[in-house]
Protein backbone atom coordinates (compact mmCIF):
# COMPACT_ATOMS: atom_id res chain seq x y z
CA UNK A 1 0.00 0.00 0.00
CA UNK A 2 1.53 3.24 -0.91
CA UNK A 3 -0.05 6.39 1.56
CA UNK A 4 1.48 9.76 1.28
CA UNK A 5 3.31 11.60 4.06
CA UNK A 6 1.32 13.43 6.12
CA UNK A 7 -1.91 11.45 6.36
CA UNK A 8 -3.67 10.48 9.58
CA UNK A 9 -2.37 6.73 9.96
CA UNK A 10 -4.37 3.79 8.64
CA UNK A 11 -7.18 3.09 10.14
CA UNK A 12 -8.45 -1.05 10.92
CA UNK A 13 -11.95 0.09 12.44
CA UNK A 14 -14.26 -2.24 10.70
CA UNK A 15 -16.42 -0.18 8.40
CA UNK A 16 -20.13 -0.92 8.23
CA UNK A 17 -20.49 -0.08 4.26
CA UNK A 18 -17.11 0.03 1.71
CA UNK A 19 -18.34 1.92 -1.60
CA UNK A 20 -15.96 1.22 -4.34
CA UNK A 21 -15.50 2.54 -8.21
CA UNK A 22 -15.30 -0.17 -11.45
CA UNK A 23 -13.62 1.03 -13.93
CA UNK A 24 -9.99 2.15 -12.91
CA UNK A 25 -10.67 1.02 -9.59
CA UNK A 26 -12.05 -2.35 -8.60
CA UNK A 27 -12.24 -4.00 -12.25
CA UNK A 28 -7.93 -4.73 -13.63
CA UNK A 29 -7.14 -3.28 -17.24
CA UNK A 30 -8.96 -5.49 -18.97
CA UNK A 31 -11.76 -4.98 -17.16
CA UNK A 32 -12.00 -8.07 -15.03
CA UNK A 33 -12.13 -8.48 -11.49
CA UNK A 34 -9.16 -10.98 -10.09
CA UNK A 35 -9.80 -14.19 -8.27
CA UNK A 36 -7.72 -12.61 -5.71
CA UNK A 37 -9.80 -9.41 -4.91
CA UNK A 38 -13.25 -11.95 -5.41
CA UNK A 39 -11.77 -13.59 -2.49
CA UNK A 40 -11.25 -10.72 -0.32
CA UNK A 41 -14.83 -8.86 -1.38
CA UNK A 42 -16.35 -12.44 -0.02
CA UNK A 43 -14.68 -12.71 2.95
CA UNK A 44 -15.22 -8.83 3.91
CA UNK A 45 -18.87 -9.44 3.27
CA UNK A 46 -18.49 -12.24 5.43
CA UNK A 47 -17.58 -10.27 8.37
CA UNK A 48 -21.54 -8.05 8.00
CA UNK A 49 -19.84 -5.04 6.16
CA UNK A 50 -22.00 -4.28 2.94
CA UNK A 51 -19.85 -4.02 -0.28
CA UNK A 52 -21.85 -1.54 -2.63
CA UNK A 53 -20.46 -0.91 -6.12
CA UNK A 54 -20.74 2.90 -7.33
CA UNK A 55 -20.12 3.59 -11.09
CA UNK A 56 -20.91 5.41 -14.07
CA UNK A 57 -21.66 2.27 -15.83
CA UNK A 58 -24.83 2.00 -17.20
CA UNK A 59 -26.85 -1.47 -15.90
CA UNK A 60 -26.21 -3.57 -18.51
CA UNK A 61 -22.58 -3.24 -17.79
CA UNK A 62 -22.56 -4.73 -14.87
CA UNK A 63 -22.05 -8.52 -15.62
CA UNK A 64 -18.10 -8.21 -14.13
CA UNK A 65 -19.63 -7.82 -10.70
CA UNK A 66 -22.80 -10.07 -11.84
CA UNK A 67 -20.98 -13.13 -10.00
CA UNK A 68 -19.48 -11.26 -6.76
CA UNK A 69 -22.92 -11.55 -4.65
CA UNK A 70 -23.98 -7.86 -4.98
CA UNK A 71 -27.46 -6.84 -4.52
CA UNK A 72 -27.88 -3.43 -5.54
CA UNK A 73 -25.67 -1.14 -7.65
CA UNK A 74 -25.29 2.70 -8.03
CA UNK A 75 -25.19 3.20 -11.56
CA UNK A 76 -24.58 6.35 -14.28
CA UNK A 77 -23.06 8.32 -11.22
CA UNK A 78 -25.45 7.90 -9.09
CA UNK A 79 -28.41 8.28 -11.26
CA UNK A 80 -30.03 4.74 -11.20
CA UNK A 81 -30.12 2.03 -8.37
CA UNK A 82 -30.25 -1.51 -10.29
CA UNK A 83 -30.61 -4.99 -8.72
CA UNK A 84 -27.69 -6.08 -9.99
CA UNK A 85 -29.40 -9.69 -10.75
CA UNK A 86 -31.90 -8.47 -13.12
CA UNK A 87 -30.35 -4.96 -13.74
CA UNK A 88 -34.01 -3.47 -13.04
CA UNK A 89 -34.14 -0.04 -11.60
CA UNK A 90 -34.90 0.30 -8.35
CA UNK A 91 -34.68 4.10 -7.88
CA UNK A 92 -34.06 6.49 -10.24
CA UNK A 93 -33.14 10.15 -10.20
CA UNK A 94 -33.59 11.31 -13.77
CA UNK A 95 -32.87 14.57 -16.47
CA UNK A 96 -36.63 15.93 -17.35
CA UNK A 97 -37.05 15.81 -21.30
CA UNK A 98 -37.18 19.25 -21.36
CA UNK A 99 -33.87 20.18 -19.39
CA UNK A 100 -32.43 17.10 -21.36
CA UNK A 101 -33.46 19.36 -24.74
CA UNK A 102 -33.17 22.79 -23.86
CA UNK A 103 -29.32 21.81 -22.80
CA UNK A 104 -28.89 19.85 -26.68
CA UNK A 105 -30.24 23.18 -28.23
CA UNK A 106 -27.55 25.48 -26.06
CA UNK A 107 -24.45 23.19 -26.47
CA UNK A 108 -25.25 22.76 -29.96
CA UNK A 109 -25.03 26.79 -30.36
CA UNK A 110 -21.65 26.69 -28.07
CA UNK A 111 -19.71 24.14 -29.52
CA UNK A 112 -20.80 23.08 -33.47
CA UNK A 113 -20.45 19.51 -34.41
CA UNK A 114 -21.30 18.56 -31.12
CA UNK A 115 -23.24 14.65 -31.45
CA UNK A 116 -25.05 13.78 -28.90
CA UNK A 117 -26.53 9.97 -26.65
CA UNK A 118 -28.41 9.74 -23.89
CA UNK A 119 -28.32 7.13 -21.21
CA UNK A 120 -31.75 5.75 -19.61
CA UNK A 121 -32.34 3.42 -17.30
CA UNK A 122 -33.84 1.13 -20.02
CA UNK A 123 -30.65 1.28 -22.71
CA UNK A 124 -28.83 3.89 -24.94
CA UNK A 125 -30.55 6.35 -27.43
CA UNK A 126 -27.97 8.01 -29.77
CA UNK A 127 -27.48 9.96 -32.62
CA UNK A 128 -26.19 8.44 -35.44
CA UNK A 129 -22.48 10.65 -35.75
CA UNK A 130 -22.36 9.52 -31.75
CA UNK A 131 -19.20 7.46 -32.52
CA UNK A 132 -16.72 5.31 -30.04
CA UNK A 133 -18.93 4.03 -27.52
CA UNK A 134 -19.04 -0.01 -27.59
CA UNK A 135 -23.01 -0.21 -27.58
CA UNK A 136 -25.83 -1.20 -29.43
CA UNK A 137 -27.71 2.01 -28.86
CA UNK A 138 -31.11 2.57 -30.74
CA UNK A 139 -29.90 5.25 -33.44
CA UNK A 140 -31.84 8.51 -34.64
CA UNK A 141 -30.41 11.54 -37.03
CA UNK A 142 -31.22 14.18 -34.09
CA UNK A 143 -31.16 13.08 -30.31
CA UNK A 144 -33.92 15.87 -29.87
CA UNK A 145 -36.30 13.18 -31.93
CA UNK A 146 -36.16 10.59 -29.41
CA UNK A 147 -35.30 12.86 -26.13
CA UNK A 148 -38.91 12.52 -24.77
CA UNK A 149 -37.62 10.12 -21.94
CA UNK A 150 -36.49 10.79 -18.38
CA UNK A 151 -32.41 9.93 -19.03
CA UNK A 152 -29.81 9.08 -16.66
CA UNK A 153 -27.15 11.03 -18.32
CA UNK A 154 -27.09 12.84 -21.64
CA UNK A 155 -23.25 12.03 -23.25
CA UNK A 156 -22.17 15.02 -25.55
CA UNK A 157 -18.98 14.53 -27.54
CA UNK A 158 -16.86 16.89 -30.14
CA UNK A 159 -14.40 16.22 -31.83
CA UNK A 160 -11.20 18.92 -32.44
CA UNK A 161 -11.86 20.31 -28.81
CA UNK A 162 -8.68 19.63 -26.19
CA UNK A 163 -10.51 18.21 -22.99
CA UNK A 164 -10.11 19.86 -20.89
CA UNK A 165 -11.36 23.11 -22.81
CA UNK A 166 -14.33 21.06 -24.05
CA UNK A 167 -15.25 20.32 -20.33
CA UNK A 168 -14.99 24.09 -19.35
CA UNK A 169 -17.16 24.93 -22.17
CA UNK A 170 -19.87 22.41 -21.15
CA UNK A 171 -19.97 23.23 -17.62
CA UNK A 172 -20.46 27.24 -18.86
CA UNK A 173 -23.12 26.15 -20.93
CA UNK A 174 -24.86 23.99 -18.65
CA UNK A 175 -24.43 26.77 -15.91
CA UNK A 176 -25.58 24.67 -13.08
CA UNK A 177 -28.46 23.10 -14.87
CA UNK A 178 -27.26 19.92 -14.74
CA UNK A 179 -24.27 18.21 -12.75
CA UNK A 180 -21.05 17.55 -15.23
CA UNK A 181 -19.01 14.58 -14.74
CA UNK A 182 -15.84 13.39 -16.03
CA UNK A 183 -15.53 9.64 -15.55
CA UNK A 184 -12.21 10.11 -17.45
CA UNK A 185 -13.46 8.91 -20.77
CA UNK A 186 -11.84 10.87 -23.39
CA UNK A 187 -13.48 13.40 -25.51
CA UNK A 188 -16.82 12.88 -23.44
CA UNK A 189 -18.75 15.24 -21.21
CA UNK A 190 -21.59 13.23 -18.62
CA UNK A 191 -24.85 15.26 -17.80
CA UNK A 192 -26.83 14.62 -15.14
CA UNK A 193 -29.41 15.62 -13.32
CA UNK A 194 -28.89 19.23 -10.86
CA UNK A 195 -27.37 17.18 -7.75
CA UNK A 196 -27.55 14.04 -8.50
CA UNK A 197 -23.85 12.30 -8.11
CA UNK A 198 -22.07 9.27 -6.71
CA UNK A 199 -22.16 10.70 -3.47
CA UNK A 200 -25.60 12.58 -3.29
CA UNK A 201 -27.07 8.48 -4.28
CA UNK A 202 -24.89 7.01 -1.60
CA UNK A 203 -25.55 9.43 1.53
CA UNK A 204 -29.08 8.71 0.39
CA UNK A 205 -28.63 4.55 0.14
CA UNK A 206 -27.05 4.93 3.56
CA UNK A 207 -29.18 7.19 5.54
CA UNK A 208 -32.06 4.82 4.39
CA UNK A 209 -30.40 1.99 6.29
CA UNK A 210 -29.01 3.97 9.19
CA UNK A 211 -25.11 4.20 8.22
CA UNK A 212 -23.83 7.29 9.12
CA UNK A 213 -20.47 8.72 6.45
CA UNK A 214 -17.93 8.11 9.15
CA UNK A 215 -18.78 3.99 8.95
CA UNK A 216 -18.20 4.00 5.08
CA UNK A 217 -15.02 3.62 3.00
CA UNK A 218 -14.95 4.80 -0.58
CA UNK A 219 -12.51 4.11 -3.02
CA UNK A 220 -11.85 5.72 -6.61
CA UNK A 221 -9.89 6.81 -9.17
CA UNK A 222 -11.24 10.04 -11.41
CA UNK A 223 -12.97 13.14 -10.76
CA UNK A 224 -17.01 11.82 -10.71
CA UNK A 225 -15.41 10.14 -7.63
CA UNK A 226 -14.11 12.99 -5.43
CA UNK A 227 -17.72 14.23 -4.21
CA UNK A 228 -17.42 10.22 -3.05
CA UNK A 229 -14.53 9.83 -1.51
CA UNK A 230 -14.50 13.43 0.64
CA UNK A 231 -18.15 12.31 1.86
CA UNK A 232 -17.09 8.89 3.11
CA UNK A 233 -15.52 9.08 6.21
CA UNK A 234 -11.95 7.41 4.55
CA UNK A 235 -11.63 8.21 1.24
CA UNK A 236 -9.20 5.82 -0.84
CA UNK A 237 -7.76 6.22 -4.36
CA UNK A 238 -6.09 4.00 -6.55
CA UNK A 239 -2.45 4.50 -7.08
CA UNK A 240 -3.24 5.49 -10.76
CA UNK A 241 -6.16 7.57 -9.79
CA UNK A 242 -6.30 11.18 -11.30
CA UNK A 243 -4.04 14.08 -9.76
CA UNK A 244 -7.01 15.20 -8.05
CA UNK A 245 -8.18 12.30 -6.62
CA UNK A 246 -4.87 11.61 -5.22
CA UNK A 247 -4.54 14.98 -3.56
CA UNK A 248 -8.06 15.03 -2.06
CA UNK A 249 -8.02 11.68 -0.89
CA UNK A 250 -7.37 10.60 2.93
CA UNK A 251 -5.32 7.43 1.64
CA UNK A 252 -3.68 5.86 -1.61
CA UNK A 253 -3.51 2.37 -2.09
CA UNK A 254 -1.98 0.27 -4.87
CA UNK A 255 -3.38 0.29 -8.36
CA UNK A 256 -6.27 -0.76 -9.90
CA UNK A 257 -3.85 -3.90 -11.99
CA UNK A 258 -2.12 -4.86 -8.69
CA UNK A 259 -5.32 -5.45 -6.91
CA UNK A 260 -5.38 -2.29 -4.84
CA UNK A 261 -8.34 -2.20 -3.46
CA UNK A 262 -8.30 -6.05 -2.12
CA UNK A 263 -4.92 -5.32 -0.68
CA UNK A 264 -6.13 -2.69 1.13
CA UNK A 265 -9.17 -4.46 2.39
CA UNK A 266 -7.54 -7.33 3.38
CA UNK A 267 -6.26 -5.05 6.48
CA UNK A 268 -9.84 -5.85 7.96
CA UNK A 269 -9.19 -9.35 7.76
CA UNK A 270 -8.69 -11.38 11.06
Amino acid sequence: MLEPPGLAPVSQALPRLVATDLDGTLLRPDGTISEHTSRVLTAVRDLGVEILVVTARPPRWLAPVAGLGHATAICLNGAVVVDVATSRAIERHLMDPRLTRAVVTDLRRALPGSVFAVETPEGMLAERGFEGWQTQASRAERIEDVADTAAGKLLVRCAGVDDDVFGAQVRQVVAGRGQVHDSGAVGLAEIAAPGVTKASTLARWAAQRGIEADEVWAFGDMPNDLEMLTWAGRGVAVANAHPRVLAAADEVCGSHSDDGVARRLEALLP
